[in-house]
């Protein structure tokens, strides 16, 4: 168990160890909530745990959820400060051109990044999201490849974009299984909760043209702890909804694709947050920063060094259900090769129930690992070999 808390996880496997997938009673209440849906996904954002799963792989046209990638890539591009929020967007004559949901942007209108971003997340605007994939990127199809290309670095199998809008396109396509991976890398970027949670909001304020935004996401109003993230409809796609709402310290994500009306996606939806909340609860292992074991090091001041958990560590148990113990698996690099910075991922740690993967964690150094100089290594070498000798 290396250093990890042992109590606590025996605390833990006493108390109650089953996911939903191994309660046949819960899996069937979710069934029944999402039985009029195409594809339907609900997973825990923290731990990726999987609690329900239909059609999950299907590829299917996501409309304008496929703005969630969208948003993503807008995410990164300021944590990168390859923008700012107060970076003027000018609109371009293609932008301006773009039909369904919009913000009716006119060709040549200055918006900021914010005031763009706010529009993709509550007016799921198609003009401002092929207004800051152009400033981003130079164009939307250079911004369309990054899409794709972190799609593949996400590991999705199911999913291909042609637009950044969601507006039907051939082989324009993603899966409920490959939505919630990327929603799930989205919530690692926690200010886009600040635009997605927003119900109503204005743009161009004061002007004659101002423009109110609602929240296409009604759920954000009517479903306590829904803050995101992003509706869809075509005729193709029918009504769609990726949503993700935080109670009782725990995060959950679900998709929902192919219902009949905006008012069965919602219902739907809310029952699959309800049963996910009512018969799960989150647990925590271990803490950000807990040592979990050493790797040895090559070529270093030091021999060993400390392997810590990048971020708090824990599993989605299902309430009230006896089951079997909680162990773990570490993984490490066998050696790491001088120098090296903290932070760096050296390993993983996964927590199984039985053999049932419930969740996984990174392990990343405790700190800089420095080189030993000419002496250290020469003193060391002439160690090894009188031993030897010897």
């Amino acid at each position: 168990m290396g250093r990890i808390r042992k109590v606590k996880l025996m605390e833990i496997a006493v108390a109650a160890v089953v996911i939903l997938l191994g309660s046949g009673e819960a899996k069937a209440q979710f069934q029944d909530a999402a039985e009029d849906a195409v594809s339907a996904y609900v997973m825990d954002a923290e731990t990726g745990q999987v609690l329900y799963q239909k059609n999950e792989t299907e590829e299917l046209p996501p409309a304008s959820m496929t703005k969630i990638m969208t948003m993503l890539l807008i995410m990164e591009a300021l944590e990168e400060k390859e923008i700012q929020l107060d970076d003027k967007v000018r609109t371009s004559e293609r932008a301006a051109s773009m039909g369904g949901s919009q913000i009716f942007l006119e060709e040549g209108e200055v918006m900021t990044v914010e005031e763009m971003l706010k529009g993709i997340a509550v007016g799921s605007a198609n003009d401002a999201s092929v207004a800051m994939a152009e400033h981003i990127s130079g164009s939307e199809g250079v911004f369309i490849e990054k899409m794709n290309q972190k799609a593949k670095s996400l590991d999705l199998e199911h999913t291909s974009f042609k637009n950044t809008t969601g507006l039907p396109a051939e082989k324009h396509y993603t899966s409920a299984q490959d939505l919630a991976a990327i929603s799930r890398e989205l919530l690692q970027h926690e200010k886009i909760l600040e635009y997605t949670g927003l119900y109503e909001d204005y743009l161009r304020k004061g002007a004659d043209n101002e423009f109110w935004l609602v929240n296409t996401n009604r759920l954000v109003r009517h479903y306590d702890g829904v803050d995101g993230l992003k509706t869809g409809y075509t005729k193709e796609a029918r009504y769609n909804l990726t949503a993700t709402a935080e109670k009782n310290g725990m995060r959950i994500i679900t998709v929902l694709m192919g219902a009949d009306s905006p008012k069965e996606r919602n219902q739907i939806t809310a029952s699959l947050l309800d049963h996910a909340f009512q018969h799960h609860e989150y647990h925590e292992l271990a803490s950000e920063g807990d040592t979990v074991t050493s790797v040895r090091v090559e070529k270093g001041k030091k021999a060993q060094a400390e392997v810590v958990l990048e971020k708090d560590a824990g599993v989605v148990l299902h309430k009230g259900r006896d089951a079997g113990n909680i162990t773990e698996k570490i993984k490490t690099k066998k050696v790491v090769t001088a120098p090296a910075s903290s932070g760096e991922q050296v390993g993983t740690i996964r927590y199984y129930n039985e053999n049932d993967l419930l969740s996984e964690a990174v392990l990343i150094l405790k700190e800089d690992i420095e080189p030993a100089g000419w002496p250290e290594l020469f003193g060391r070498s002439l160690q090894r070999m009188m031993g030897n000798a010897s």
